[in-house]
Order: structure tokens, then sequence, then C-alpha cells
């Protein structure tokens, strides 16, 4: 089973051999098309027929035809012919395709196989060729004739350039190699000076055609060789007129020519032609040109039937014409300003150099003087430059300048400039429009008043200061005699403008006998986004404001009139927000903003053509205003100060203390309470029993004796001092004193001392005052002593520690009097003078 699965694979590819094998195919089938070239988009008809007896295999079995169009199938007709033969027909009703080819395929045994093919072309008649043109070349008299094909037929198509000589039969002259449209017919096949027809014919499988017929002579379409140059000249007595001379080529020197002569200057745009000149005359003379400018000259010629082609232009000659001295006047420009001391003014003058047809030559200078030329006399030249402006001093009152131009033939006559002031009527509504990239169109109103010319100035506007002294033109009115043939809206343009620059455009008006005042604008031929924007600057900031400033853009890159700045700020919640800034401005101020928030802010530059925009910057608010800071600072820095001083005041607390609680002296713990007079120092002292602080107790109170030689003295006057006698002995004192324990006062009274006369003195009553001050433990005492007379009290007179004056001790006020008397409340007129008082009894007294 094995072996007979793989042997019936072979046996098949065996048989599809046989079949496929031309004895087997060519003999058992055929493929029949209508016509295998047809009209595109035409209908076409085909057949395909099989003889199973002489197709191998197909004997037996039944024959299945299918058709393919290239890989495209279609579908036929299938049907039993004569003699056992099956046929298929195939229609394609509309065959749009330029080439194809048609199979017929057989179905054996499963497998399609093909059997016949039949190739179709597809396309149009020829079409008719034209402009049908034929040169004869000289150099070997070869007639070469070229013309143009028509549409592409898509089919294989013969051209032939079909010749015909006067009652001989039709030849073919030539036939185009490579598909190109043109060929040459050979000197034999050709005859001159005699009529033949020419055309041009092309053929296919669907049609034949042809060109119009073309009867020439062949002579009459020569095409003659160029003429040569010679030599060029200036007509001596007539500068303007130039003599030519050339020779014809030797081809065509039996022929009757007519030539003709061009030239031109090297700035014209066009060629300026000379017709109807004689071929054969070698010479000629032509007016008519400008002094001192170079041409350039070329010649051509042809047969002077008229009939034929002309030569190729010949090679090229300058010439320079003479010169002769310039003419004409000078369109002049001027401004004058007071040149300062000495009476002498500044004036600057500007000029348009000659027209060509003026300067007569290369212009070699120009002369400014300050009076005309005189036979005889030169005047003094003020200025001699080869540029078209010229600043020089003249004299005050100076009114008119001369400006001349020369060359190397001579100068031209002398162009009166007057200085006029410029104080006349100006123009109204100057406007500018552009018209074209490089020019502006300028127009406005002329004024009432009859003007004579007017002078338009454009300077273009940079950061950096420049004048323009060629950047002005004058426009003359139409005639002299008609003064007011500018007056309806003008219009001119001015040149040489810039793209995207701004331009400072003025317009004068030139009166009879005055300037008018100019009237101005800025133009911009065309205009673009600005080259950058600005970039910014953060100026100030605080919570909830930002103020932001940036330079402008310069005026050569605003490339246009700037229409508005829009600041764009945005937080990082991604909130946009904008503010159109008008272009005078240079800062602005953004409100309303979060505290302490990030933005980020964008400038855009914005003209009539565009915007740009700049870089970003990024800024971030503050938490507090500048016053709020300085308020916090402000306060800190008091807190700061407090704290400073509340540290020196504990570093210092003795100082501190003593200059709000001042420390009293302790009479306790002074000299004079630790002295004790002879008499008294065998007295016991009553010392007072320990008790909690309170007031003083005072147990003694002691009176001495005057001292000798003092006098009594009043409160806050010098003492006195007067001659005493002697001491008495020493009274007793009499004590009066409160228990102890019992805040009160002491109040003594002493017995009359007896004076040197044996009379007393009464003091009437001392009294002492003890009261604690606040933060001490005892207070000191205050005494007050009081005597019926003014005579001084007599003290012991030991000797004292230290003498004492007018003693006062003041403490508080006292908590009550005893008795009926009443307490003083200021201190006593007056106190003795005491050498010494002994105050006993008391306890010791701090600081």
């Amino acid at each position: 089973m094995a072996r007979r699965g793989a042997g019936t694979p072979f046996v098949l590819q065996l048989s599809l051999l046989l079949l496929l094998h031309p004895g087997g195919t060519l003999g058992c089938a055929s493929v029949a098309v209508g016509s295998p070239v047809v009209l595109l988009g035409s209908a076409v008809t085909a057949s395909c027929t099989i003889w199973s007896n002489l197709c191998r295999g197909l004997e037996q079995g039944t024959v299945q035809i299918t058709w393919m169009l290239d890989n495209e199938p279609v579908a036929g007709t299938q049907h039993q012919g004569p003699g056992g033969t099956e046929v298929s027909n195939l229609t394609l009703p509309q065959f749009n395709r330029t080439q194809a080819k048609l199979w017929c395929w057989v179905e054996w045994n499963g497998t399609k196989q093909r059997v016949g093919m039949a190739e179709i072309r597809a396309g149009y008649p020829p079409a008719k060729p034209f402009n049908l043109s034929c040169v004869l070349n000289l150099s070997d008299y070869g007639l070469t004739c070229q013309w143009e094909q028509g549409a592409n037929s898509h089919l294989p198509t013969s051209i032939a350039l079909k010749c015909a000589r006067s009652r001989a039969q039709v030849v073919t002259g030539c036939i185009p190699q490579g598909g190109r449209s043109c060929c040459t017919v050979p000197r034999q096949l050709l005859q001159l000076y005699r009529q033949m027809e020419i055309w041009v014919s092309a053929t296919n499988a669907l049609g034949t055609a042809e060109s119009e017929h073309l009867c020439i002579d062949p002579m009459d379409v020569a095409k003659l060789d160029p003429p040569a140059l010679k030599s060029i000249q200036s007509i001596p007595f007539q500068t303007d007129c130039i003599a030519l001379v050339w020779e014809v080529a030797r081809s065509n020197a039996y022929m009757d020519l007519q030539c003709e002569l061009r030239y031109r200057a090297p700035q014209d745009p066009t060629w300026a032609l000379v017709t109807g000149i004689v071929g054969q005359a070698g010479t000629t003379q032509c007016c008519g040109f400008l002094f001192g400018m170079q041409y350039h000259f070329q010649m051509r010629c042809r047969r002077s039937s008229a009939q034929g082609y002309w030569s190729e232009w010949s090679l090229g000659r300058n010439y320079t014409t003479h010169e002769k001295a310039p003419a004409g006047k000078l369109d002049a420009w001027w401004s004058t300003q007071p040149a300062g001391a000495g009476g002498r003014i500044e004036v600057q003058l500007r000029w348009k150099a000659p027209r060509q047809q003026e300067a007569n030559g290369r212009v070699l200078g120009y002369r400014v003087t300050l009076s005309p030329r005189r036979r005889g006399r030169d005047p003094s030249t003020v200025c001699n430059t080869t540029h078209t402006q010229c600043n020089f001093s003249a004299p005050a009152g100076t009114r008119k300048v001369y400006l001349s131009a020369y060359n190397a033939a001579g100068e031209s006559a002398a162009t009166e400039v007057v200085l006029l002031e410029r104080k006349g009527q100006p123009l109204a509504r100057l406007q500018t429009m552009p018209r074209g990239e490089h020019s502006l169109q300028v127009h406005w109103e002329a004024p009432l008043a009859p003007v004579a010319a007017y002078v338009l100035e454009w300077q273009r506007v940079s950061s950096e200061p420049s004048h323009c002294s060629a950047c002005w033109q004058m426009e003359r009115a139409l005639g002299s005699q008609s003064p007011k043939a500018l007056a309806p809206p003008l219009l001119y343009v001015a040149d040489g403008i810039e793209p995207f620059q701004r331009y400072n455009i003025s317009v004068y008006p030139l009166y009879k006998d005055t300037i008018g005042v100019p009237i101005h604008t800025t133009a911009y031929s065309k205009q673009k986004a600005p080259s950058y924007a600005p970039k910014l600057h953060l100026k100030r900031i605080s919570k909830s404001d930002a103020e932001l400033c940036w330079d402008p853009v310069p005026v050569e890159m605003q490339n246009g009139f700037i229409t508005s700045y829009t600041i764009f700020w945005a937080n990082s919640t991604a909130e946009v927000s904008s503010a159109a800034v008008n272009p005078s401005l240079s800062s602005f101020v953004i409100q309303e903003l979060k505290p302490s928030t990030l933005y980020k802010v964008h400038i855009m530059a914005s003209t009539a053509a565009g915007s740009t925009n700049g870089t970003s910057l990024t800024l971030v608010t503050t938490v507090l205003d500048d016053i709020e800071i300085q308020f916090l600072f402000l306060t800190l820095g008091l807190i700061f100060v407090l704290l400073i001083l509340l540290l020196i005041c504990f570093q210092k607390n003795g100082r501190v203390k003593q200059q709000f609680w001042p420390s009293v002296p302790d009479p306790a713990n002074s000299s004079l309470g630790k002295w004790v007079p002879a008499e008294l120092q065998q007295e016991p002292l009553q010392v007072p029993g320990v008790r909690e602080p309170g007031l003083a107790t005072i147990s003694t109170v002691t009176v001495l004796e005057r001292v000798a030689g003092k006098q009594p003295s009043t409160w806050g006057k010098e003492p006195t001092t007067e001659t005493t006698g002697t001491f008495p002995a020493v009274p007793q004192p009499y004590v009066r004193q409160e228990g102890p324990g019992v805040p009160g006062h002491g109040w003594a009274a002493a017995e009359p001392c007896q004076g040197p006369g044996g009379s007393g003195e009464t003091v009437q009553y001392a009294r002492v005052v003890g009261d604690g001050y606040k933060g001490q433990q005892h207070a000191p005492p205050r005494l007050y002593l009081r005597s019926s007379s003014t005579q001084p009290l007599l003290l012991d007179p030991s000797p004292s520690p230290k003498p004492y004056e007018n003693l006062w001790f003041h403490g508080a006020a006292p908590y009550g009097c005893p008795g009926d008397e009443g307490c003083p409340e200021e201190p006593p007129a007056t106190f003795p003078l005491l050498q010494g008082l002994r105050i006993s009894g008391a306890e010791e007294l701090h600081d």
C-alpha cells in the first residue's frame, strides 16, 4: 500500500508533462481572438477549442474550460463543437487595458493547466503631427526639419518625413531615431531654388496621420551665418552719433542681405533695435547715443527676400561714447542751524546725482560756492567733494549757495539753491501703504496754496542714531506755468525700503518763497512676528502681588508695530491668567496672587502679523508683606531689647535696687551713734528687749550743750559764729517712752539747761519717729527739735566724732501722735546747730 500510494503522484506528474508537452497541446487546443489590436475601450471576442481525442489523458474525461485575463479570471460559455470538440467563447464588452494576455485553461484531475494564449493590444490611431519647420544649413546644405508629436497612441507608431519634388514621386526623406521629433534630409534629395512639398507621416495598426504639407524652396529657409563687427567710432563733430563697420560671412558673400543692429547700456533692461541696414554695405551710422556712456552692440542678417531665418546674433562689442560737460539742474535739499558765536550758520546741503542723460559721462565731483561764477573770476569754493552731501559754515544771512557738477569734459552750469525758511503751511492727512516688500506708497492732500515741489524724506529707525543722505527725493510741479498741477491727492513711492524695518516718513511742501512745516508718519513695507519677546525681570514681590519689568524690544527686532504685550501667569494647579499691557509701558503689577505660591510667568509680544513668546520666569510669593515683616522684626527687636535689659537687671541687681530703693544711712551704724560723751560714759543704757522687727524704739534722747563759737542758723542759710561763755553742766534728761513691742513714737522732754548766766533755755519737745522702709527690717528715725526761742542749744563740749548741721531724719508718716499735741507735717523752720547728738536705746539699723 505504501508503494502504491507513493507511485500515484509520480504517474500524475508524468501525465501532466505529456499534456503540457508541445506535441500534446498545440495539436489538441487553439485560442482565437477577433482582433489582436483593438481601439481602447472597445469590445474583444475570443474562443478556445479543445480536441479531446488529440489530448492525451482527456479522451475519457469531461473537459472543463476556463479563462484568465492576465491574472484575473473571466467567465466564458462552453459547448460541444463538431467532431467531438469542446468550445468556449468569451466576450469582453470593454477592454480598458493597453496590453494584456488572455489564457485558456483546462481542468484535469482537479488541476488547472494552461493550454493556449492570445496577446491583445489596445490604443488609438496616431495623432496628427504639427508645427513642422525646416532650416537649410549652408555649411552642408542639409535640410533639418522638426515637429511636435501629438497625443500618445499607446501603440507602436512609425514616423517618417516625406518629400515630393515637383512632378516626382513621393520619397522618404528621413526617419527620426530614438523617438526624437527631428531629422535631416540629405542634399541629394533636395531641389534648391524650387518648390518642394514636405510633410510628416505617422502610422500604427489603427491608422495613419499626416501633418500639414509644407511647400518651400529650401533656400528660403536657409539660416545664414552671422556677420562680424569690425570697428565702432564716434563721429568727431557729432558726438551723439557713431559709425559702425562689419563684415558678412563668406557663405553669404553672394546673397542680398538685410541686417539689424541692437545695443544697450549696462543698466538698460531692454535692447534698442536699428532695422533696415543693407548687409552688403558693410558700414552704417547711428545717432541718439548718450555722452560718456558704454554700450554693447550686436548684429544679425538674413536674405533680402524677407523669407527664411535670421542668423544668430554676432559676437558683442563694447564701445563708450565721447563725454561733454554735465547739463541740467541738480535737485538739492538743505537744512541750516546756528553755528554759535561768530555770527555764522552751519549748512547741510544734499543733492541728487544727475541722471545719465544729463551727466554726459562719469561725474568726477561736485563744487559748492557762495557766489556765482563770473567771467574771468572764479568764486571761492566752500565744498569740493565726490559725495552727494556737504556740510559747511557760511556767514549769517546767507540766502543762496551755488552747486555744480563736473566731469573730464567740463563743468555744468551752477544750480542756485535758495535757503528758504521752514515756516509755510503744512500738508494734511499723510498716509502710507505698502507697495511690495521694498517700496512704500505715500499719499497726502495738497494745501490750498500753490506748491512748486514736494520733498519726501524717509529714514530707517534704529537703536543707534544714523542719517541717510540719499533717502530723499524731490518731485517738481509739471511746469512753472502750472503750480497747481500737483493739487490733487498725490502718490509717490519711496524705493530702497527693506521689509520688517520701521521708517520715518516726512513730506515738505516747497512754496515760492518758503518751505512748509513738515508732516511726519511711520510705516513698514511688510510686518511679521517680533524676532523675540522681552525678558522679564522681577522688580518687587509680596504675598498678593508681583511687579514685573522688561526692556523694550529693539526697534530693529520688532518687525512691525507692537500692538500689545500679554502677560501670562500660572500656578502649580495650572490655573492660567493673562492680562494685556499697553505697548508703551515697560512694567506691570500682577495682583490677587496667593501667598507662598509658585508661579510661572512669561510675556508675549504681538504685532499685526503675529506673536512671539518670551522665556518663562519662575517666582514665589511671600508669606508676609513688607510692612508685616517690618512690624514683626520691630516686635522681635523690642522683645530682644527687653530681654537684654532684664538680663542686665538680674546681673546688676544691687545697682538697680539702689536706683529704685535708695539706701538710707543707718544712724545706729554711724560714728555718731557710737560716740558717747564723757559725762555719760558711766551711765547705763536702757536696751529694749528682743522683739520682732518693727518700728525703732527710742529709749534716750540726750540734748547736749551748744558748741562754743557756733551761732544758730535757719534752714537753708549759712550759720553765723558767735562767742559764747563757758559750757554748763550736762542737764538731766527726761525721757518718755512707750512700752516695747507697741508701734508708736517716742516723745522726749528735757529739763531746762543752765546757761552761763544762770538762766535756762527750755526745749519744749523733741520727737523721734521710727517707721520701716519697704524691704528694711528697721526704719531710720526721724527727729524734730523745736525750742521756744531762737537761741541755740548748748551741747556738750566734749569732742564729737563728726559735726552735723541741720539734721533731719525722714521716715514714713507716723501712725498717730499721742495726747492732744499735733504732729508737725513740715520740717521746722530752724534747727539749732548741734555739735553732737546721741540717740540711745535704739536697735541696730541695717543699710
